[in-house]
């Protein structure tokens, strides 16, 4: 399908303007309390501790990307990104996977590969968000079971079996913005765009988002541990699905030209890691490395 062509030969371009900006943020510093840094930590201890962030406000994979994808000013995502929709609907899983709700059928004798594995419901349990509660009941009903990229493709809609159809999330988009509204982070307003009336987000807690911004440059920088399994698995996988949504570059823009070309030479690095090797190795999760092949084979 369209969405999943192959992202890895390159990165999306540096905005000029985020030179113009590099001294102002140089200024900044390690001070601002937005940028307040973490110490490393499990996925699981990371969701208890998250510093400066209250229940309402601790984010969805989907939410994430979502946010760092939207104009702060303008409140939706561009319209030249069609990458986003599938790259979402890889966040669901992902998510899923790490909440215990989803996994990849166990290998027989013959090892399969991650593509060709199917993925099983390993428990039903309620996850208290409406979207992911949504995918899980999809995978749970369906049998045979589909593989990660089948899924990836009939969440998002993109099959020619009218039969189908019925699997995709509709309206994915406004509905994670309304959660987002909900949480404090964004607000919601009409724009006219000459024919018609549009319904945006514009962000209205920037703390939240500047947080996430210096948590994912973080992550490839201070905070670099050269092995994708040393590194929390969140943050991994936040990094490969904003890669494929094409809104990591919203992550890096901010940073001066040095930090910049050693955050994407590390990025660079985690894209040319092979999804089938990593996958055997200890720890490692198998369904996401499976959505990570789905999105760089």
């Amino acid at each position: 399908m369209t969405s999943l062509i192959q992202r890895s030969s390159g990165l999306v371009q540096r905005r000029t303007e985020a030179s113009r900006t590099a001294a102002a943020d140089k200024d900044r510093g390690s001070g601002d309390d937005d940028f307040e840094p973490r110490r490393r930590c499990s996925g699981e201890e990371q969701e208890e501790q998250d510093k400066g962030d209250s229940k309402e406000t601790r984010l969805t994979l989907m939410e994430e990307v979502l946010l760092l994808g939207l104009k702060d000013r303008e409140g939706y995502t561009s319209f030249w990104n069609d990458c986003i929709s599938s790259g979402l609907r890889g966040c669901m899983l992902i998510e899923l996977a790490i909440r215990g709700r989803l996994q990849l059928e166990t290998c027989g004798m013959r090892r399969k590969s991650l593509l060709a594995r199917k993925v099983i419901c390993k428990s039903d349990a309620p996850t208290g968000d409406v979207l992911l509660d949504e995918a899980l009941k999809h995978v749970k009903e369906t049998q045979p079971p589909e593989t990660v990229q089948s899924w990836i493709e009939l969440l998002s809609g993109e099959t020619w079996n009218p039969l189908k159809l019925h699997y995709q999330l509709r309206n994915v988009r406004e509905r994670l913005a309304k959660n987002l509204v909900e949480k404090g982070v964004l607000t919601t307003e009409k724009q006219n765009f000459l024919l018609f009336d549009m319904t945006t987000h514009p962000l209205t807690n920037n703390n939240i988002k500047q947080r996430l911004i210096k948590r994912v440059q973080e992550a490839v920088l201070e905070k670099w541990v050269n092995d994708p399994h040393r590194m929390d698995k969140r943050m991994l996988a936040l990094i490969f699905l904003a890669h494929s949504s094409d809104v990591l570059e919203n992550a890096f823009s901010p940073l001066l030209d040095d930090q910049y070309d050693l955050a994407m030479k590390r990025v660079r690095q985690l894209l040319d890691l092979e999804p089938e090797g990593e996958s055997t190795k200890t720890n490692a999760n198998e369904l996401l490395w499976a959505v990570v092949a789905a999105f760089t084979k």
